[in-house]
């Protein structure tokens, strides 16, 4: 958690140098550091302890400083002091996406706008279009903004709940008194963002494990502590509830709490009609009373005449019907994945030398990996020129002359420039391995715009994938305009593949348009776009878009040996 603390002071820091109009190299410094830490998968405290901080990308001596400084006093003497030299308003409204440092800075000096609320009203009187270079289109954007922050206040992203429930349900899972765990709600159904938390749990001594939680070093407030729910805050502000149940009704709580509401309607009105009765306390005859189930979640469906639904379809989207037919998908596992076919080098913005991504990649148990640096119009984030690109190529194709059973293949995320054309040539590209497309500018185009820039991408003989289709940024930046029908079909006519991109705040694809996808007959690739080695671990998160898109193992690019990977790529078709 105090990586993200970290991250969002580097990022205001940066934003209030930007309003001070300081040096620009020391912007991009605070800014690149803050991405970093947001990215880092693992404790920022534990590489403080280990004295790890140089090997992480961006991260100089001063801003190493200020780390430790936040780690061990849990402040930076420097922020606090920055933070005097701006109106605390500008912070407020910095936070809505469209509203850049410059932006935010005439707002306040010409209109006063010093909060969220009296944006929204500006926008919404127009009084924004009036001032100088901004436009009615921008006041649009801006009320999108709000509208997207509002909804990221009420839910937190699933790389955010997931490893803060894996933290609390681990320190509770190593209690004796602890016999059944698990989490619930839409945190079990792995929905890409989340409300509450809420930890079903049986055990022998309820009261013991109430006081641990309510211990636990996240808890910044207890709202209730009694012996079978307690509720905390953590120091983010995130609402967790732990339930001790009965072991007799275990299985028809956590069906009931595991959701969703729609799934839980449909189920009920099936058991109606068979004359049963459902709830939180088990399966029950409705004639008689008598009790069916509970125990188990598999007794309920079978009982029901269903197959077993995962808790990942269970969204009342068609899934009670294929359970009845025993129609379900047998969903991709993480044990089927082969290889990450996106991942960036220290030849571009990533920490670590192709060799490194090997050995961490073998650990994993994978055969392949594909090296997708960014190409030369992305300058910040270390673009390769086409020299480079080149070397870099060459550098891979000697190393593969040196493993035995693994596969470096040699690619790109390519740009794919405003006018749709690439950010390399045909020639450059032909030589390469795997080639990944991808939009890094142009979001506020047309939804016409947009689309014919990835139509056109799709119909280059070159191009085998498009990475993160929509470019959203989860809470923080909507999807771009763009008819991912269209591109659907065309990634079918032209043999393309759609990414779902597994960092975190993207999941992008999304479950309904990977489903979408698979029902075209449009396969999909995976990849963690990690830029540090902790975060192909992020594969985890990528495959719980996978599974609620109804994605099957012969559905993913990833889980195709080398060889025949490679024979479905265009370029040897």
């Amino acid at each position: 958690m105090k990586n993200r603390e970290i991250a969002q002071i580097f990022y205001e820091m940066g934003e209030i140098l930007e309003i001070k109009g300081d040096n620009p190299f020391k912007i991009r410094a605070y800014y690149k550091a803050a991405q970093n830490m947001e990215s880092l998968a693992e404790d920022i405290e534990k590489v403080v302890q280990e004295d790890r901080l140089g090997e992480l990308p961006g991260i100089g001596e001063k801003l190493a400083l200020k780390i430790k400084e936040y780690v061990t006093t849990g402040r930076i003497k420097a922020y606090e002091k920055l933070k005097k030299e701006v109106p605390s308003g500008l912070l407020k409204i910095l936070s809505v996406p469209g509203v850049g440092p410059k932006t935010a800075k005439l707002l306040y000096e010409e209109l006063g706008i010093d909060s969220i609320e009296k944006l929204e009203k500006a926008a919404k009187e127009h009084r924004i279009s009036q001032l100088p270079h901004l436009k009615e289109k921008t006041e649009e954007n801006i009320l999108r903004g709000i509208e997207l922050i509002k909804g990221g206040m009420e839910r937190m992203a699933l790389g955010v709940a997931l490893p803060l429930a894996n933290e609390i349900v681990g320190a509770l899972k190593r209690l004796p008194e602890v016999k059944e765990i698990n989490p619930a709600g839409s945190l079990r159904r792995r929905k890409e963002t989340i409300g509450d938390i809420d930890i079903l749990i049986t055990s022998t001594h309820p009261l013991k494990v109430m006081d641990v939680f309510t211990s636990l070093p996240c808890v910044s407030q207890v709202l209730a502590h009694g012996e079978t729910k307690s509720s905390i805050l953590t120091k983010e502000g995130i609402h967790v509830d732990v339930r001790v149940l009965d072991p007799k009704n275990y299985g028809a709580a956590l069906q009931y709490f595991t959701g969703s509401k729609e799934h839980n309607i449909a189920l009920r009105t099936l058991a109606v009609k068979k004359g049963y009765k459902i709830s939180e306390y088990g399966l029950f005859d409705k004639r008689s009373g008598r009790r069916l189930a509970g125990e188990r979640e598999e007794d309920i469906y079978r009982i029901l005449g269903l197959s077993y639904i995962e808790p990942e379809l269970r969204e009342n989207q068609g899934e009670i019907e294929a359970a009845k037919a025993d129609r379900l998908p047998r969903l991709i596992e993480e044990s089927e994945i082969r290889g990450d076919l996106h991942i960036h080098s220290n030849w571009s913005d990533g920490s670590a030398s192709i060799e490194k991504i090997v050995e961490a990649a073998r650990r994993r148990g994978w055969e392949y990996v594909a090296i997708c640096d960014h190409s030369k119009s992305l300058k910040i984030a270390g673009g390769l020129s086409d020299e480079e690109l080149r070397e870099e190529m060459e550098e891979i194709r000697n190393l593969n002359k040196k493993l035995k059973g693994f596969r470096v293949l040699a690619g790109i995320e390519v740009d794919i420039l405003k006018d749709g054309t690439l950010d390399y040539p045909d020639e450059l590209l032909k030589e390469l391995d795997f080639v990944v497309a991808a939009i890094h500018s142009g979001f506020k185009q047309s939804r016409e715009e947009v689309t014919k820039r990835i139509v056109k991408a799709c119909e280059n003989r070159w191009v085998d994938v498009i990475a993160h289709p929509t470019g959203r940024l989860l809470g923080e930046r909507a999807p771009y305009e763009v008819d991912l029908d269209r591109v659907i079909e065309i990634a079918k006519e032209t043999g393309t593949y759609l990414e779902i991109n597994a960092y975190p705040k993207r999941l992008d694809l999304n479950d309904v348009h990977s489903r979408k996808a698979k029902e075209a007959g449009v396969s999909i690739s995976i990849g963690t776009d990690a830029h540090t080695l902790d975060q192909l671990d992020y594969m985890t998160i990528a495959l719980t878009a996978a599974r609620r898109g109804w994605l099957e193992k012969e559905d993913v690019l990833n889980t195709l040996p080398i060889d025949k990977l490679l024979k479905k790529l265009k370029r040897n078709k």
